[in-house]
């Protein structure tokens, strides 16, 4: 299945010079979200995450249902303000501009295996600091899922300075 033909490109959105990649286009397609889940789920099953931590708001697309194929529970991390029990929060930079994340605290128990899910790997700093927050409640990082990766930005590279964690990406673009 050639998942990237499925997912929509924007020309300068959601500022110019970025070419936003729309996965809308992909999951409203059954077959081809099914596929993405369930090939996500066979590549990180044999390391029996126990937690799947998805990113606001296109990370719980994919998360949710990849956290109910493994038999794992689901973990948000959300922009300030949403959650409200206590959390731990981060500021971080992105690709064109700064953001800040938050976390339960108490989402994650230390030694919790965790597996972190987005749709797209850019720059990694949105990805890294959720990181940062699930290693600040002392989870272990197994991996991250994302349904894209945009090579040419190097995000990657970003996520292994943090670990060994596996990284695993179903699209990739060159540029």
């Amino acid at each position: 299945m050639n998942l990237k033909n499925l997912i929509r490109e924007i020309p300068d959105f959601p500022i110019p010079g970025v070419n936003f990649k729309d996965i809308s286009t992909l999951i409203k397609n059954a077959d081809a979200f099914h596929h993405i889940i369930v090939t996500m789920a066979d590549y990180y099953r044999s390391f029996n995450p126990e937690l799947v931590v998805g990113i606001e708001s296109r990370g719980y697309i994919l998360g949710a249902p990849l956290a109910y194929e493994l038999g794992c529970g689901f973990v948000l991390v959300r922009k300030p303000g949403k959650l409200p029990a206590e959390t731990e929060k981060i500021e971080y930079a992105l690709e064109y501009g700064t953001n800040a994340l938050e976390i339960h605290k108490d989402s994650i128990n230390p030694g919790d295996k965790v597996l972190i899910v987005d749709d797209i790997l850019a720059t990694g700093g949105t990805v890294a600091a959720t990181a940062e927050l699930v290693q600040r409640l002392k989870g272990e990082i197994l991996g991250y899922a994302f349904l894209a990766e945009l090579d040419f930005l190097k995000g990657r590279e970003k996520l292994k300075k943090l670990g060994d964690a596996e990284i695993f990406s179903l699209v990739h673009y060159d540029e």
